[in-house]
């Protein structure tokens, strides 16, 4: 897959199929999208390309700090995994946000050589988010591309969103939000330092920190899939702020990983959420704290040897 970003100066020379959108996270609701893309890519000969930009457009229009299912670097090894030829993460400025819907079709199939436009029903884009299918529709036989429509899945009697899965996340219903999205909700970032507490009772853990506007379960201790290269192992997570542990400790991610004690430092780990345990808490002293770890990875090894 070709990762283009950081430019406006883009384009793809091959007739292409592209879908469009924010693509936070790539959920079941947007299977039909990556499904449709691939199939008209396989039987045309065209190139695959999906688009979308670098930060959520609200971030700017609406001036409000939206945190994300998945941060750039995430995005881009879920859609490695899909087998599209193109990522293409349109930087968001001034510009491309003014610009008006028309001159921005004309401006995409022009640079990416579009035959194939693959959009839900509900897909708005241009300034103050004027166009629509509608006007691709109508921009169709100009400009010589084809346009497909595609009905959202839904759940529950809702369509399946980014946003329905970040509200199953902000509740701590982590099967729930795993369902929507068809696959395990992660985090994907580089080990560093801590405090080392959890060497000095027997109990050694790996620590996290993500940048603010990756969305995070409740604080709280859950059981957790760490993956590290092309292995995985069983690990215990805990999301918060280590309220034990002395001093202003900002929000991360803290996971013991079971039977595994190699160095990670400064190693990109992926943690995958599965269950949430319990609420994160304060206790009297290191041995109580030690005493619930064990507790939580008895649950976890519990938890795993009925999976398999």
């Amino acid at each position: 897959m070709k990762y283009i970003r950081d430019t406006l100066d883009f384009s793809v020379k091959e007739p292409s199929a592209i879908t469009l959108g924010k693509f936070d996270g790539l959920h079941r609701g947007h299977e039909l999208l990556m499904e449709n893309l691939l199939n008209q890519s396989a039987e045309n000969g065209y190139r695959s390309i999906v688009f979308t930009f670098d930060i959520p457009p609200t971030r700017k229009t609406g001036k409000v700090e939206a945190q994300v299912l998945t941060t750039n670097e995430e995005k881009y090894h879920i859609f490695e995994e899909t087998g599209v030829d193109y990522l293409i993460e349109c930087p968001f400025t001034n510009e491309v946000m003014c610009m008006e819907p028309e001159k921005f079709v004309r401006w995409i199939v022009s640079a990416l050589h579009v035959k194939c436009m693959i959009v839900g029903k509900d897909f708005h884009f241009g300034h103050n988010r004027g166009g629509d299918y509608r006007l691709l529709e109508k921009l169709s036989g100009e400009l010589g591309y084809r346009v497909i429509v595609l009905e959202k899945i839904q759940e529950d009697g809702r369509d399946i969103s980014s946003t329905f899965v970040r509200e199953e996340i902000k509740k701590g219903a982590i099967e729930k939000a795993n369902h929507l999205l068809g696959y395990e909700f992660f985090v994907k970032s580089r080990v560093i330092h801590g405090k080392q507490i959890g060497r000095t009772i027997g109990i050694p853990t790996i620590n996290m920190t993500l940048p603010p506007e990756k969305i995070l379960p409740p604080n709280g201790v859950y059981i957790t899939r760490v993956i590290i290269g092309e292995q995985w192992y069983q690990g215990v997570s805990n999301v918060g702020c280590k309220p034990t542990i002395a001093g202003n400790n900002p929000i991360g991610i803290e996971t013991y990983i079971i039977d595994f004690c190699q160095n990670l430092y400064d190693k990109i780990v992926t943690i995958q959420f599965l269950h949430y345990i319990r609420p994160e808490m304060k206790f009297d002293s290191i041995d109580d704290l030690k005493h619930q770890m064990n507790c939580d990875i008895a649950k976890a090894e519990n938890y795993f040897s009925k999976k398999e």
